[in-house]
C-alpha cells in the first residue's frame, strides 16, 4: 500500500467532506480513506498496482471538488506559490461578495423598515419601499454573491446528494421567489385578501451572514495551522560554509552533507549536523520544548532552527532538506492534523443523513404551518428558517479543529503526536510501563567497578580486561560501550574477537587470543553451567547499590565482575511522581537484574517492577497488562472507565529493544534521543526524553479531548434546539423568533463559535501537579 495526503478545494460543510470520502472510497484499489473538514485534506491509502494518484484525483474531480497531492511540494516552503495565488484569490473573491452584499443588504433593510415595522418613516425615501427596486437590489445577491451556493448544490444535486449549499440555495430561493409573484401580480394577492409582501431582504440578508460567517470561519481555521507556520519559520534561510578556507552565505536549499558550516553567536543554526570545532550552548526550546539551553562541544548533534546563544563553531552537515528533524516534524504535524479522531465518528454519521432529513423537517414544518394557520407568511419564514439554521457545518469542525491545534501545541512543546487516534487515547491511559535504560536513567553507563577472582597482580585485572572490551566492541548495547570506554580510559589495547555472537538479552561472547569469553547477566552464566560462587558477595554488594552487574567467563571459569552505573535522569523522580497524581498506575520494565532494578525503582517511587525481561519478553509483557482488570481506586482524575474489562496500557521506551512493546502498546511513546526505530513504532515522541513531558502530553490530551466534548455539545445542542426554534415552536411567546435572518445569522455564529473554541487551546499551559 501506498499513502498519500491530499489538499482539497470546494468543499462548504461537512457533507461535502463526507461526499468527497465517499467518492475516493469507490475507486478500486482505495484501501482506506480519511477525509478532514478542518484541515480540507484527504489521508488515502491505496495499492498501486490497481489504482494511482490520477485516477483518484479524477474522482475527486467528479465528485465536484479538486484535490492535490501535498507531497509534490518541499515540506519546508509552507504554500507553494500556485496554493498561494489560490486561497487569495478565493479570499479575494468573498471579501468582495461579502462588502457588496453587506452594502445591498443595508439599503433593502432600510427599505424594507416600513413594511416590517408598520410605521411612517419620512427618512426613508419612497422608493425603497417599491418592491421593483428591491428585485433589483436583491438580484446581484442572490445570483452573484451567492453564486457558489448555486454551483455547489448543482453538482450535489448531479451526484444525488445534498449539501448545506442545498439548503442554503432551497432557503433563499424560497423567499426570493414567492417575492416576485406579489411584484408582478400585486392585485391577486389583494384580490384574495392577503398583502403583498415580499421577503427579497430576508434572502440577501441570509446570503450575506453566510458569507461573513465564512469569511470569519476561514480567518479562524487558518490561525489552527498556525504551529506549522510558526516552525517553518524556524528555518534560517541562508547558510555559512567554509569552502576553500573561504566563508561563503548559500541560500540552505543549496547546503549538501558534509558541507561545513559556520554558525556565529545569536544565529539560527540551518541544518542538522555534528559540532566539529568550538562549544556553544544552544537554545533547543523551540524544538524539544526544553528551555534550558544546552551545552555542545565538538561531537555532539545539532538541530537545525535551534539558536546559538554564546560561542562560534563549526558543524558538518548531516541531514538536510526533507530529511532534517524540522522537517520531520512538520511533516509528522502535518499528518496528525489530517487525520480524524475516534471521536469524530458520531458527527459524521449524523451529518451523513442530516441535510435530507432537515428538508424534510422544513416541508414537514411548511405543510403544518399553512394547515394550522392558512398564513403562507408564517409557514414561508418558518420552513425557510429551518433550511437555513440546520446547516451541519459546526458538527464537522467541531473535532478537527481541536485536533490540529492541539497537535500544533504539542509539537511546540516538544511533543510529536503521530495521528489523531493517539491524542485521544492519551487521555484515556490508566497505566504507563516505563523503560529503565535511557528512559528513567540517563542511557549512558558508566563502570565504577572492576573485580577479578585473581586480583590485580601481574597485570591479570587488565588482561581480563582486554579480553572482554575486545569481544564487547562488536555490540552496541549501552553497557558494551561502556566496557570499552573504560578500556579506553585504562589504554587498553584491544584485539580482533572472532565467533561475535549476541544472545538477546543475556550478553556476548566470542574467541580472543585462542579463548573462549563470555559476558553476560548471572542468569545467563547459570544456564551455561559457569559456577559464580566465589564473586556472589560481591554482585549482591554492587547491585544492592543500585549497579548492574555483568559477569566474565573464559573458558568456562568465572573470572571477574563489572559494576555499571547509570544515573537517573533529574527530571525522572519528579516525572513519575506527577504520573501517579495523575490516578496512572507506574510500572518499570527492564532487562536489567532484578534487585539493580529494585534498587532503582526505589528511588524513583516505582511499586511495580518486571526485571530481566527478555526484548522478545516485553511486548508479552505490555499484552499481559493490557488484559488484566482495572483496580478498583479508579483510573484517573476523574476515575475514567471505572468499569472497564482491560487496562489501557502506555509504554515509552528509547531503544531497539523497545520498539515491539511500543508497537503492541495502546500507546506507544518513544524517547526522541532513543533509536529511529523506536520512535518509528510509537504514537508519541517525546523530542526531548525529558519524562516530565509524558505529563506534559497527557495534560493535552485531556485538555484536547475536553475541547473537543464542549464543541460537539454545542453543535448538537444548538441543531437540537435551532431546528425546532426555527421552526415556530416558541412563536406563541417569542413571534420574533420566527425570522429566517435570525436563523442565517445564527447559522454563521455557530461555526465561527466552534473554531473560536478550539482556538482556546493554543493557551495551554501545563499544569505543575506536585512538581
Amino acid at each position: 500500500m501506498e499513502k498519500t495526503t491530499l489538499k482539497l478545494h470546494g468543499m462548504s460543510c461537512a457533507s461535502c467532506a463526507n461526499s468527497v470520502e465517499k467518492a475516493i472510497r469507490s475507486v478500486p484499489g482505495v484501501n482506506e480513506c480519511q477525509v478532514n473538514f478542518g484541515a480540507e485534506q484527504a489521508t488515502v491509502k491505496y495499492d498501486p498496482k490497481e489504482t494511482d494518484l490520477k485516477a483518484i484525483q479524477d474522482a475527486v474531480d467528479a465528485a465536484g471538488y479538486s484535490a492535490y497531492p501535498l507531497q509534490e511540494r518541499d515540506i519546508m516552503t509552507g504554500e507553494d506559490d500556485a496554493e498561494k495565488q489560490v486561497r487569495l484569490k478565493e479570499t479575494r473573491n468573498l471579501l468582495r461578495k461579502l462588502v457588496a452584499g453587506g452594502i445591498l443588504s443595508a439599503v433593502l433593510v432600510i427599505g424594507s423598515l416600513p413594511a416590517m415595522t408598520g410605521l411612517h418613516l419620512p427618512l426613508i425615501p419612497m422608493w425603497l419601499h417599491n418592491p421593483w427596486v428591491q428585485l433589483v437590489l436583491t438580484a446581484p445577491v442572490q445570483f452573484w454573491c451567492g453564486a457558489s451556493f448555486y454551483v455547489n448544490a448543482w453538482k450535489a444535486l448531479k451526484r444525488h446528494t445534498a449539501t448545506m449549499d442545498t439548503l442554503v440555495v432551497l432557503g433563499t430561493s424560497t423567499a426570493y421567489l414567492y417575492s416576485l409573484f406579489p411584484t408582478f401580480f400585486p392585485d391577486y394577492f389583494i384580490a384574495q385578501g392577503l398583502k403583498p409582501d415580499v421577503y427579497y431582504e430576508a434572502a440577501a440578508i441570509i446570503i450575506t451572514l453566510i458569507l461573513l460567517g465564512r469569511v470569519l470561519e476561514n480567518r479562524a481555521r487558518r490561525q489552527t495551522s498556525e504551529a506549522i507556520r510558526k516552525l517553518i519559520a524556524l528555518q534560517a534561510k541562508t547558510a555559512r560554509l567554509v569552502r576553500g578556507g573561504r566563508e561563503v552565505d548559500v541560500p540552505i536549499e543549496e547546503v549538501q552533507i558534509e558541507d561545513v558550516v559556520l554558525v556565529r553567536p545569536g544565529e539560527s543554526i540551518p541544518v542538522d549536523g555534528e559540532v566539529i570545532e568550538g562549544t556553544s550552548t544552544i537554545d533547543e526550546a523551540m524544538v524539544t520544548g526544553e528551555s534550558v539551553s544546552v551545552k555542545k562541544h565538538p561531537g555532539d548533534e545539532v538541530i537545525g532552527a535551534t539558536i546559538n546563544k554564546t560561542g562560534s563553531f563549526k558543524f558538518r552537515a548531516t541531514r538536510v532538506g526533507k530529511d532534517t528533524v524540522l522537517a520531520q516534524i512538520v511533516q509528522l504535524v502535518q499528518q496528525a492534523q489530517g487525520s480524524k479522531a475516534p471521536i469524530q465518528r458520531l458527527a459524521d454519521k449524523v451529518t451523513g443523513w442530516f441535510v435530507p432529513a432537515v428538508i424534510a423537517i422544513a416541508f414537514l414544518t411548511f405543510i403544518i404551518w399553512f394547515t394550522i394557520t392558512s398564513n403562507l407568511t408564517l409557514a414561508l419564514n418558518a420552513t425557510v428558517g429551518v433550511l437555513i439554521i440546520a446547516c451541519p457545518c459546526a458538527l464537522g469542525l467541531a473535532t478537527p479543529t481541536s485536533v490540529m491545534v492541539g497537535t500544533g501545541k504539542g509539537a511546540e512543546n516538544g511533543i510529536l503526536i503521530k495521528d489523531a487516534q493517539s491524542l485521544e487515547l492519551a487521555h484515556k491511559i490508566q497505566t504507563i510501563v516505563l523503560d529503565k535504560t535511557g528512559t528513567i536513567t540517563q542511557g549512558k553507563p558508566t563502570v565504577t567497578d572492576f573485580v577479578t577472582v585473581n586480583g590485580t597482580e601481574n597485570g591479570n585485572e587488565l588482561k581480563l580486561l582486554k579480553l572482554a572490551a575486545s569481544v564487547e566492541r562488536n555490540s552496541e548495547h549501552p553497557l558494551a560501550e561502556a566496557v570499552v570506554r573504560y578500556a579506553s580510559s585504562q589504554q587498553v589495547e584491544l584485539v580482533d574477537a572472532k565467533n561475535f555472537e549476541a544472545i538477546a538479552g543475556s550478553g556476548v561472547q566470542g574467541i580472543v587470543d585462542d579463548n573462549l569469553v563470555q559476558i553476560g547477566t548471572q542468569r545467563w552464566m547459570s544456564e551455561l553451567g559457569i559456577d559464580t560462587q566465589v564473586l556472589q558477595s560481591c554482585r549482591e554488594r554492587l547491585e544492592y547499590l543500585s549497579k548492574t552487574t555483568i559477569l566474565i567467563a573464559v573458558d568456562g571459569q568465572v573470572q571477574g565482575i563489572m559494576g555499571i552505573s547509570d544515573a537517573l535522569k533529574p527530571s525522572s523522580v519528579q516525572a513519575i511522581r506527577a504520573l501517579e497524581r495523575l490516578g496512572l498506575e507506574v510500572v518499570m520494565l527492564t532487562g536489567d537484574n532484578r534487585p539493580t532494578a529494585e534498587a532503582i525503582a526505589r528511588e524513583v517511587g516505582i511499586k511495580q517492577v518486571f526485571a530481566e525481561v527478555r526484548p522478545d519478553q516485553k511486548a508479552a509483557v505490555v499484552k499481559s497488562l493490557q488484559k488484566e482488570e482495572q483496580k478498583s481506586r479508579g483510573v484517573g482524575e476523574q476515575g475514567r472507565n471505572r468499569n472497564s474489562k482491560s487496562r489501557i496500557v502506555a509504554m515509552v521506551g528509547d531503544g531497539i529493544n523497545d520498539a515491539p512493546a511500543l508497537a503492541v502498546a495502546d500507546v506507544g511513546i518513544a524517547i526522541g534521543t532513543g533509536t529511529d526505530v523506536a520512535i518509528a513504532a510509537s504514537d508519541i515522541t517525546l523530542i526531548s526524553g525529558d519524562l516530565r513531558f509524558i505529563v506534559t502530553a497527557i495534560q493535552l490530551s485531556r485538555a484536547t479531548i475536553g475541547n473537543i466534548r464542549q464543541n460537539l455539545f454545542f453543535a448538537f445542542v444548538y441543531n437540537v434546539a435551532g431546528i425546532p426554534i426555527a421552526a415556530g415552536i416558541l412563536f406563541p411567546i417569542f413571534g420574533w423568533l420566527l425570522n429566517p435572518m435570525i436563523a442565517g445569522a445564527a447559522m454563521a455564529f455557530s461555526s465561527v463559535s466552534v473554531v473560536s473554541n478550539a482556538l482556546r487551546l493554543r493557551n495551554f499551559k501545563p499544569k505543575a501537579i506536585g512538581l
